[in-house]
């Protein structure tokens, strides 16, 4: 899976700021042939190529409608395949209708898979085996299950259901290759069922080493800082470690080697230098924290939500879990009972 992040921030949907339980995950595709990413992404980010009619989803309400998903996959500029997250994976995205007939609204992860012709065999074959991926992914991080009742279903299937508008997608595309939903739910279960075979004694998790992705390593903090920021701003979680008199950018910590190397060479994509490294370090007091999954944290004074809303008083003194982490995205909570989205730059470790 080819998987970026570009969040669609001055749509209405995303503005508004509203949250939801995921239940599951809806499959649409976009009814237009043009399977070009750019189309619907806005911003150019030098893969996406430009728009030059200035007709994507990156404004307030696209073509005049309320509309917005999570992810669209399709066409980079160079023709190969990828998936781009366009909202936080638990907003409450746009994409099946309003009112009564859109409550999937309420409850499942969209995306949007980019349509050509409906012809062409390669094209196909990749997407599906990008959507794939994908479900998989989210299927993992959520703790769904693709073959249970409703939970990875289709914008036609969401109709039968009473919790969609009437089209028909996917349907209309998927039979011309020999695929439905019934195939595309067992690939998506096969795919998270498929062992790790990445995998050898280097990087198993029982050997205690955790391989860490390093950009830099500076004698002066400010210079480290310098470059920590500009990684967050590509949407890398970064922290700053001190070890060996150094200050050492890192992305990331890993039991499993092979997943350090694909952050690296994301990295490399990007035009950085970066490299593996099993030494780790002491957390510097940054403005960029080590927060992970699982740590605890509290608010900065006067922090607001992620969307900009106003804060109770009582959220500044309670200690929350972090419950969720996309780039500077963090969700947090009591438990699993999420409170509400947060800026990571906005929270601090709680040093109890």
């Amino acid at each position: 899976m080819n998987l970026r992040k570009l969040l669609l921030t001055n749509n209405a949907c995303y503005k508004a700021g509203k949250f939801i339980t995921i239940k599951g995950i809806m499959v649409h595709s976009t009814g237009a042939n043009n399977p070009n990413l750019s189309r619907y992404i806005g911003t150019d980010d030098g893969l996406l190529g430009p728009n030059k009619y200035g007709n994507h989803w990156n404004q307030d309400k696209p073509d005049g409608r309320n509309v917005c998903v999570h992810a669209f996959i399709g066409k980079l500029t160079d023709s190969s395949i990828a998936t781009y997250q366009t909202l936080p994976w638990n907003m409450r995205g746009w994409h099946c209708a309003s009112g009564s007939k859109g409550s999937g609204n309420n409850t499942h992860i969209s995306f949007e898979i980019c349509e050509d012709g409906l012809t062409d065999t390669l094209y196909f074959s990749k997407i599906y085996q990008e959507a794939v991926e994908l479900c998989a992914y989210l299927c993992k991080t959520f703790s769904l299950d693709p073959l249970a009742d409703g939970v990875l279903i289709c914008h036609s299937e969401g109709h039968k259901r009473g919790i969609a508008s009437n089209h028909a997608d996917i349907m209309h595309w998927f039979p011309k290759h020999g695929k439905n939903m019934d195939s595309f739910r067992a690939a998506v279960k096969a795919a998270m069922d498929a062992p790790d075979t990445s995998a050898g004694d280097e990087s198993s998790e029982s050997s205690g080493n955790l391989y860490r992705v390093q950009v830099g390593a500076y004698a002066n903090k400010a210079n480290a800082d310098a470059t920590a920021k500009k990684l967050k701003v590509k949407d890398y979680d970064t922290y700053i470690v001190s070890a060996d008199g150094l200050y050492k950018v890192q992305i990331g910590a890993y039991a499993n080697k092979a997943n350090a190397d694909a952050m690296a060479a994301k990295v490399k994509d990007d035009g950085l230098d970066a490299y593996i490294t099993t030494k780790g370090g002491t957390a510097v007091d940054s403005s960029i924290s080590p927060i992970t999954i699982g740590s605890k944290v509290k608010v900065k004074s006067g922090a607001k939500t992620y969307t900009g809303g106003g804060l109770a008083s009582f959220v500044y003194d309670t200690v929350y879990d972090v419950i969720q982490i996309n780039g500077d995205y963090v969700v947090i909570g009591l438990g699993k009972a999420v409170t509400t989205a947060m800026n990571i730059a906005d929270l601090a470790l709680d040093p109890k």
